[in-house]
């Protein structure tokens, strides 16, 4: 007994026509679930949101590099400015009381352009000068003490000497400001330091980075909306594919993905293979539904096809115990019938096993068999039991195959009794065995009975199948030649209309040379 998942998966086998009704009842809504999760969640936000770091990251490192490569350069353009200064004092050649005998630094300024140096090489403006004397304390420059700002340079140098011996630019702080400072000593022995405030480059960097995150914010703005628009686009597909798969939940097998008017290679890729693994699953369940409906159908046809003779036996059987058959022929009569039901009960078991056998595809030794042979054989027994038909066979040479010969028998036979059955005593009857075309062998039997309508020769080979309102027969015998040509590897067909009579062609592989003489291989 089946309980539980076991019993709702043996419901979806057995009946696939239920798995509309299935899922939909078991999963209620659960394609439309997913629509209204929550946005934050989406692939089109997640993928906003990577874009977004990744280019938060890139602005970010981006704007530093910048700023840093500014601030560098801008502090390049000050120290060569003071080493400029620097060389435009020391081509002059002045001593300390030289310097000290100008009132004016406009006079000093004067003085240094008189010796042929441009102005532009003196010190940039804020530049702080402070004078030393060969002791290394300050001193008045321009006949002007010292300030504290410039006290307070002097102290912040630590080795004035070895500073203007290195002719290099070092960097100091004085009360919370920094300066570029550079110093140059004099012929006199005396020292005189240049110094800059950078503190205004500082402020322009500032000025820039706030101007750079400004427009860095702005700049991720417009990107935002432009991944989202763009990245709503690219998904787009992906959410028919959900779409799709929802309703394929939910029993709409028939729903598929549509195309994309502007498709991506991969995703359109993955499009066309979702629409081809759901035309297969499509097309499994309605074979699965065909074969089930075949099988309930096959189960109550030969349910039927047992239980009439069961019946009759069953009947006679009631009949004797109710003391209704004293008389001895009529006991007689009971025996017949119930011999004859049992013998049809006998023949449709071995049928229904024969095709049983079929279907799975046994392991069988197939050997040369000669059809013309068999072909004989089947018209004989035919004569025997219909002395007034015209029998005719035409067996030509090379009609050899690689069979399993009882089966091939099974075949010839069925075909026989096929005409034995359904057509009138004195009709015709046509056999022919020979070799066919492109390596084959055919087996033809026509006869000039009245034919069959085309919507019964369509379901001929279907088992159980009775053309017309029933008549004799179990039904087996056609679905039995179709299962024998197919296990070895050939077709059948057939010709008929109303009144033109039916002839049915088995078209086999033909045997090759060596089958002839030996054994062949076993096959399935």
């Amino acid at each position: 007994m089946r309980t539980g998942p076991e019993e709702d998966q043996w419901e979806r086998i057995q009946h696939p026509a239920r798995v509309r009704g299935w899922a939909a009842g078991r999963r209620p809504g659960r394609g439309r679930a997913g629509a209204g999760r929550d946005w934050r969640h989406s692939l089109r936000t997640q993928l906003t949101k990577v874009t977004l770091c990744l280019l938060l990251i890139g602005v970010v490192v981006a704007t530093g590099v910048s700023l840093l490569a500014m601030q560098h350069y801008l502090l390049q353009r000050v120290d060569q400015e003071l080493m400029a200064g620097r060389e435009a004092i020391l081509s002059t050649g002045l001593t300390q009381a030289e310097i000290e005998s100008f009132q004016e630094m406009s006079t000093l300024l004067e003085h240094v352009a008189g010796a042929g140096k441009s102005s532009s090489l003196l010190p940039v403006p804020n530049t702080v000068l402070v004078a030393l004397d060969p002791g290394l304390r300050p001193t008045k420059f321009a006949r002007h003490p010292p300030t504290g700002r410039q006290l307070d340079l002097a102290a912040a140098v630590q080795d004035p000497a070895g500073l203007a011996a290195e002719k290099k630019v070092v960097g100091v702080e004085v009360a919370g400001a920094d300066y570029r400072v550079v110093a140059a000593r004099l012929p006199d022995d005396s020292l005189l330091l240049f110094a800059s405030d950078v503190e205004s480059l500082k402020d322009a960097t500032r000025r820039a980075l706030k101007v750079d995150a400004a427009a860095g914010a702005v700049l991720l703005v417009l990107l935002a909306l432009a991944t989202m628009m763009s990245t709503k686009h690219l998904v787009r597909p992906l959410e028919h594919m959900v779409e799709t798969a929802s309703a394929i939940a939910e029993g709409d097998l028939t729903r598929r993905v549509p195309p994309g008017r502007h498709p991506v290679g991969e995703i359109e890729q993955l499009r066309t293979a979702l629409n081809a693994m759901l035309h297969q699953v499509e097309s499994a369940f309605e074979t699965r539904e065909r074969s089930a409906a075949q099988l309930r159908q096959f189960v109550a046809d030969a349910s039927h096809e047992l239980r009439t003779p069961l019946s009759s036996i069953r009947g006679y059987l009631q009949l004797h115990e109710r003391g209704m058959l004293r008389a001895p022929e009529d006991r007689t009569r009971a025996l017949s019938r119930m011999h004859t039901e049992a013998d049809r009960m006998a023949k449709l078991v071995e049928e229904l096993l024969m095709l049983a056998r079929l279907d799975q595809r046994p392991e069988v030794r197939f050997g040369p068999v000669d059809l013309g042979r068999l072909a004989h054989d089947a018209a004989g027994d035919l004569r025997a039991q219909q002395p007034l038909r015209p029998v005719t066979v035409a067996a030509a040479g090379g009609a050899v195959v690689l069979g399993d010969e009882p089966s091939l028998r099974q075949l010839v036979g069925n075909l026989l009794v096929n005409v034995r059955v359904h057509t009138p005593d004195g009709t015709p009857v046509r056999v022919t065995a020979g070799p066919g075309p492109d390596g084959t062998v055919r087996l033809v039997v026509a006869d000039d009975g009245p034919g069959m309508a085309p919507a019964d020769a369509e379901r001929i080979f279907d088992r159980f199948f009775r053309a017309g309102t029933g008549g004799p027969g179990s039904g087996l015998g056609m679905s039995i030649v179709a299962a024998v040509a197919e296990v070895h590897g050939g077709t059948v067909r057939i010709r008929t209309a109303p009144g033109a009579g039916l002839a049915v062609t088995v078209t086999l592989p033909a045997a090759p040379a060596p089958a002839l003489f030996d054994e062949g291989p076993a096959r399935r």
